[in-house]
């Protein structure tokens, strides 16, 4: 995989997951303490649906960047690093869109991982070698999958539902292509809303899913290659 290859996406800065489901009783509290409001000039409703939201995908960017560097300078392997560089900067960019799109709106911004994540890199930062590689390619796969699904009730069901069909998103083996005449074709919409905030939002969900689905499925490969490391 070529880092470059991963970049197909008009709007890369739609990017992550990273990826995994926050702890929301500890990280809330958190970010209550130490977060910074996005904006305040906006006169919508905020709904604690959209709030929550925002929180757990800033946190997840968040996470992804901080784990890519670090296994990107720790990793000797050249697929891991390519594949973390690659995590770095599109989650990077999916995170600068995602708070240029709620900046208007009286929104917290995380500043700190919460406990989830910070255990996930204090346990990584204990391995070497092959075992840090394929501990950190299993949390990529982990995370990326709950990211994944975290995005999905944001979407546009049927929309959704073509554009897996027409990619064969989820078969076995399936690698999603760079770039297709056919996949352009089908244009993954937001979940409609009468709320401003959610509509933006939803539409940042819309924009990062292909390039999140890209990075689970090369998730997976990364982590197939690293177990046949293990058994040649």
């Amino acid at each position: 995989m070529k880092r470059t290859g991963f970049l197909w996406v008009a709007v890369v800065a739609a990017l992550t997951v990273g990826c995994s489901n926050t702890d929301r009783a500890t990280a809330t509290g958190k970010a209550a303490d130490s977060g910074s409001a996005v904006g305040t000039s906006g006169t919508a409703d905020v709904k604690s649906a959209d709030k929550d939201f925002v929180h757990d995908v800033a946190i997840a960017n968040m996470a992804e960047i901080e784990l890519g560097r670090s296994a990107s300078e720790k990793s000797t392997n050249a697929e891991v690093k390519t594949f973390a560089l690659m995590m770095a900067d599109d989650h990077t960019a999916a995170s600068d869109q995602l708070k240029r799109a709620v900046s208007t709106y009286p929104i917290e911004w995380p500043v700190a991982l919460d406990d989830t994540h910070r255990d996930l890199s204090e346990k990584l930062a204990k391995l070497q070698g092959l075992e840090f590689d394929k501990e950190y390619a299993k949390a990529m796969v982990d995370g990326h999958q709950n990211f994944v699904e975290k995005l999905e009730p944001r979407l546009d069901h049927k929309t959704l539902a073509d554009w897996k069909a027409r990619l064969n998103v989820g078969t076995e083996g399936k690698t999603l292509p760079e770039q297709k005449a056919d996949a352009r074709d089908v244009q993954i919409l937001p979940e409609k809303s009468d709320n401003a905030i959610t509509t933006a939002i939803n539409q940042w969900a819309a924009d990062v899913y292909p390039v999140a689905q890209k990075h689970l499925e090369a998730a997976r490969t990364l982590e197939k290659n690293l177990k046949k490391r293990t058994t040649n």
